[in-house]
């Protein structure tokens, strides 16, 4: 029972990789970027809103960090994924995400004075030639002619933002409820990804992009985050995060049947080796150094 929790969740966010590239054409990456967060923090304020008042002496003491926090993991994580999906597969982004947890460990050792095992560097190699190879079709030499595509450079840079944001969630270690820490974070989202939004050209709601709207506020805001602190509470944070590294194969499992993307051999071997390099580190990672948190892809 207790394995359903982090399968939920990462089902859940498996799929919104797949609306992240679904909504391309539909709706401008600033709208739904926007529109996502509000109606998720519409959604949280009945249940939280008077349990987040309450807590507003913590909250008002560490208000730079949860700013700081909501920017990394919430506005500049998604927003660059929204973008980042007009310009390159569903199933490209998803197995750069899963060098998330290895990005973690390297941050978790710069700013959190953890020092990084033999097969945490040997795993972080096997996976960085693994993205490598999706990254550039299966031809690294391509790297040198024509660099790096621009959604798979932002795509790196949204899942460092988020690396960043799960390091620094452990390192502050706030003493706020979880869920309490979500809202913060989706109305830090909210008021950073206004001016973006008032900016921006909007193509407006309408019945073909509002179900996605609808899908990356409630499900992959909501009950996926919902059900991983579940999962974290039942399981412990280190177990959970083998269950993360099944985040590019369903990804790219959902894209190939809703997106109808081919997987190559480039996809196959790539994803492989970004899996392995990632199981590698977190299979032998010391005890007691527990796995950076998760909160809302």
């Amino acid at each position: 029972m207790n394995y359903l929790f982090p399968l939920l969740a990462v089902v859940i966010w498996s799929g919104n990789t797949v609306v992240n590239k679904l909504a391309v054409g539909q709706i401008a990456p600033a709208e739904i970027g926007f529109f996502r967060w509000l109606l998720a923090g519409l959604l949280l304020t009945p249940f939280l809103l008077r349990a987040t008042l309450a807590h507003w002496p913590v909250i008002r003491a560490n208000l730079g960090k949860i700013v700081t926090l909501g920017l990394l993991g919430m506005a500049v994580y998604q927003c660059l994924a929204y973008y980042a999906a007009a310009l390159t597969s569903a199933t490209n982004m998803g197995i750069i995400l899963s060098l998330m947890p290895l990005m973690s460990l390297a941050l978790a050792s710069i700013l959190l004075g953890h020092r990084m095992s033999v097969a945490a560097l040997l795993g972080a190699v096997v996976s960085l030639g693994g993205v490598l190879l999706v990254i550039t079709q299966g031809n690294p030499h391509q790297l040198l002619s024509h660099g790096v595509n621009l959604g798979d450079g932002m795509m790196i840079v949204a899942t460092l933002a988020y690396g960043v944001y799960g390091v620094l969630l452990k390192k502050w270690n706030l003493r706020l409820p979880p869920l309490v820490m979500l809202y913060l974070q989706v109305l830090v989202a909210i008021l950073a990804l206004l001016p973006l939004y008032l900016a921006s050209p909007h193509m407006g709601l309408s019945a073909a992009n509002l179900p996605l709207v609808l899908y990356a506020a409630l499900f992959a805001s909501i009950v996926g985050a919902l059900a991983w602190m579940q999962g974290v509470a039942r399981m412990g944070p280190s177990r959970m995060s083998l269950f993360f590294n099944l985040l590019p194969v369903l990804t790219a499992a959902i894209a190939a049947v809703v997106l109808g993307e081919q997987l190559t051999g480039y996809h196959l071997v790539g994803g492989a080796l970004t899996l392995a390099g990632v199981l590698l580190a977190e299979l032998w990672r010391p005890r007691g150094k527990p796995a950076a948190a998760v909160g809302a892809q």
